[in-house]
């Protein structure tokens, strides 16, 4: 203790900042006005990624609260930041708190419950934030820098209560490039009668808004560190997640969530994000925040956005109503619309306080989006033993194993498809599973048309054991998925899911997979598991290589759909050359001087031929190809080059064309059928060469833009048929009948040249790897 004499106020006011006191540490860390110039949230600002990533620097200089990690770089080269937020003596015990985690996620390394027990006691609910994942909804983006500052430096009692019962690990952008992107885009035309343009390129290098539907196939940068870094390193118990959704409806989403849950998500982990969700919601309201919703709009049955389900945490996703980017917008009630699930204008079970209309701006985004975290953290430190023996609990049963597991998956030894095995064993070694070698042949007794078989499985081959921590992840990625049949009445449209509804990896790698029923005799000899394997593996046709492969030009349109931009993630990581043909190119001709093929992904004919108005974009960017452009694709084609098209730009090809082909199941209503992301079976023909190096008997993608064909052309070939007798691989395929045997790759003559029409989509955000090769040879 320091003795004073008295008098000695202002030396006693020295002494107590210069150790660190409340008011000390309150004044050494920077706000957010000091180092912005105006507040988060004000109307018309908007920080880029450069200015917030040195503020969170400049608070883990400031605060002894916060520790920063630069993980890695992002696609374009930012850097990837991480912090570590908590007490000052946690952080002292950070590697103890670490060591913690592992052990509760793992039963079979803790002696008895009575260690379990103290454990708990000891350690501290571990939560994740991300936020900014969609780079043009700018609130998720801004409202970290807030939440960080306040989290450094405030003396509140439930601030401390919170840094000192949790740890918060803050991912502040999962997409550093398009954080800086949009913002630059937006500062560049600020002012202008083109300020909030929408930005003329996908705000992912790659993915676009798809880089929150990777959180399986790991395909980006951005996910990997994440995944690595923050999921498997921390094992958070919960995660919140921050978005944007649209303005016509509530204010605020938060869980819970609508049916379907898909099987593998343990009931504590439904349990949980239900109550925290319902209790988020309810502190909400009770502190003033209106339109609130629950229960609506959100479903969870992909794993491409919930990895967290998989691996013992809870997904806290969080929607905030959107402005005009960074702009107020006024609304009154009745110009907000009703959903299926609840109507904006009228109190409801899940909706107890209607937003009353108003003025809405980035500043209210960013409170709502902030309210919603401090909720949680204050809910996961004064719930933390309930957190840490949930947690405990989804371990403990997943090392039991679930009666609908079984005993193990075998992958057989001696496939020939290197490239979808590697790609497999990538997978499941990035989500944590572990997955040995056989060093010896065994048998097992596998399902067999109702009852069991006996296999031998050679030596060599893989087998993931389900009784670990991480068996649902296996589980979920290794079975075909029955996606239920729900409809708004009965017998009346579907009920649309909120994403894809099958995602067997089996099926998209081209590789077996066997359920194994129980393992038999005693002398079964594994390998320890096999070594984490995080890079992709590409296996690219050799006509496609070097000097005499064909010159590729792939449409980059300024209204860039996503399977461009996956398309473009193919090649680069192919090493396959391409250069990218854009509107003014294709309008100015003479395209056979520079390519052989022309590729247009997934893209409606209107965004082609008309692309963005001229009353919302800036020239160049307004227009597409026009009449110029489709004049000189049939000179193109007619002079012997090839044009490739997939999904919905079929439609394009048949048009400029005028190709006698349509698509056979456009006028059919939603009841009567209706495939929104599912796996179809695909014969193809042996005799072409489109088929070399790939099975006869295949998959389709079937994506909500994809097509079944009408052909009635006499230059047409058909080169594929969706399956003639069960075209239903996995998913929800309501309606099969109307596919059954129909044409899905057609290939047509035009004069000298050709035209390729994929119904399906052949590089589903990189998912669909048995598919591939069949992309590849279309470019012959």
């Amino acid at each position: 203790m320091i003795r004073l004499a008295a008098g000695s106020t202002v030396v006693a006011l020295v002494i107590l900042f210069s150790l660190g006191t409340p008011v000390a540490l309150a004044q050494s860390v920077p706000t957010p006005l000091e180092h912005f110039g105006h507040e988060i949230g004000a109307d018309g600002t908007m920080a880029d990624w450069h200015e917030l990533s040195a503020y969170y620097r400049l608070l883990a200089e400031a605060s002894p609260r916060i520790s920063i990690e630069t993980l890695g770089q992002s696609t374009l080269g930012e850097d990837f930041l991480m912090m570590v937020i908590t007490s000052e003596d946690n952080h002292r015990k950070l590697d103890r708190y670490l060591e913690i985690q592992h052990l509760l996620a793992d039963p079979r390394r803790v002696s008895s419950k009575a260690e379990v027990e103290a454990l708990i006691q000891e350690g501290r609910t571990v939560v994740l934030l991300t936020n900014h994942i969609h780079s043009t909804e700018i609130g998720a983006g801004q409202m970290p820098a807030r939440l960080a500052w306040k989290l450094a430096s405030s003396e509140e009692p439930d601030i401390l209560e919170i840094l000192d019962e949790t740890i918060i690990v803050l991912i502040p952008s999962l997409n550093p490039d398009g954080t800086q992107m949009v913002a630059r885009w937006w500062h560049e035309w600020r002012g202008t009668e083109w300020e909030g343009a929408p930005l003329p390129r996908l705000y992912h290098q790659y993915s676009g808004h798809n880089n929150n539907r990777d959180w399986f196939f790991f395909a980006l940068p951005e996910t990997r560190l994440t995944v690595l870094h923050a999921h498997n390193r921390w094992k958070p118990q919960i995660v919140y997640d921050t978005h944007q959704m649209g303005n016509a409806g509530a204010r605020f989403f938060i869980p819970p969530y609508i049916d379907p849950v898909e099987p593998n998500v343990d009931p504590r982990i439904v349990g949980g994000f239900n109550a925290l969700g319902s209790y988020m919601a309810a502190d909400m309201t009770r502190r003033g925040f209106h339109g609130v919703v629950t229960g609506a709009i959100f479903d969870i049955y992909t794993p491409a956005r919930a990895y967290m389900h998989y691996h013992g945490g809870i997904r806290i996703l969080s929607e905030a109503a959107s402005a005009l980017v960074s702009n107020p917008i006024y609304q009154e009630l009745e110009d907000l619309r009703p959903a299926r699930d609840y109507d904006p204008r009228v109190m409801s079970v899940n909706f107890p306080s209607p937003w009353q209309g108003g003025r809405w701006g980035l500043d209210d985004i960013v409170d709502y989006l902030e309210a919603g975290a401090l909720s949680l953290l204050r809910n996961a430190a004064r719930n933390r033993t309930f957190w840490l023996e949930s947690f405990v609990g989804i371990h403990e049963d997943a090392v039991a194993g679930w009666d609908r597991w079984p005993q193990a998956w075998v992958i057989p030894a001696g496939q020939d498809n290197h490239m979808g095995l590697q790609q497999l064993l990538r997978v499941l070694t990035t989500g944590a599973v572990e997955v040995h070698r056989a060093e010896a042949s065994f048998q097992a007794t596998v399902p067999a048309d109702g009852s069991s078989s006996v296999r031998t499985f050679p030596e060599g081959s893989y087998v993931i054991p389900m009784q670990q921590p991480y068996g649902a992840f296996a589980q979920t990625m290794l079975e075909i998925q029955d996606y239920p049949d729900l409809r708004e009445y009965p017998g009346g449209p579907p009920i649309r899911p909120y994403d894809a509804t099958a995602h067997a990896l089996p099926l998209l790698f081209n590789v077996e997979a066997v359920a194994v029923e129980s393992l038999l005799g005693t002398e079964l000899r594994l390998s320890e598991p096999i070594e984490q394997i995080t890079e992709h593996v590409f296996e690219v046709p050799g006509f496609l290589l070097g000097p005499d492969a064909p010159r590729i030009g792939l449409y980059r349109a300024y209204q860039e759909p996503m399977p461009q931009g996956w398309t473009r993630w193919l090649f680069d990581g192919a090493g396959v050359a391409y250069e990218e043909v854009r509107n003014q190119e294709l309008r100015a001709g003479d395209l056979a001087q520079r390519y052989d093929v022309l590729i247009f992904q997934d893209q409606s004919p209107v965004s082609i031929l008309t692309g963005f108005s001229e009353t919302i974009m800036p020239p160049p960017y307004a227009g597409g190809i026009g009449p110029e452009g489709v004049e000189a694709l049939r000179e193109f084609v007619e002079n012997g080059g090839r044009v490739v098209t997939m999904d919905a730009a079929t439609d394009f090809a048949m048009d400029v064309f005028e190709l006698q082909v349509r698509n056979a199941v456009r006028d059919l209503p939603p009841e009567e059928f209706y495939i929104p992301g599912s796996i179809l079976r695909l014969n193809l023909d042996p005799h072409h060469p489109i088929s070399d190096g790939v099975p006869t008997e295949n998959i389709a993608w079937y994506w909500r833009t994809s097509r079944a064909f009408e052909v009635e052309d006499d230059r047409a070939r058909v080169l594929g048929r969706y399956g003639e007798e069960d075209p239903h691989l996995a998913g929800w395929v309501l309606g099969e009948e109307h596919v059954a045997g129909k044409p899905a790759l057609v290939e047509v003559d035009v004069g000298q040249g050709s035209v390729v029409l994929f119904g399906f989509q052949p590089n589903f955000r990189g998912q669909s790897v048995a598919l591939w090769p069949l992309l590849f040879n279309s470019l012959r």
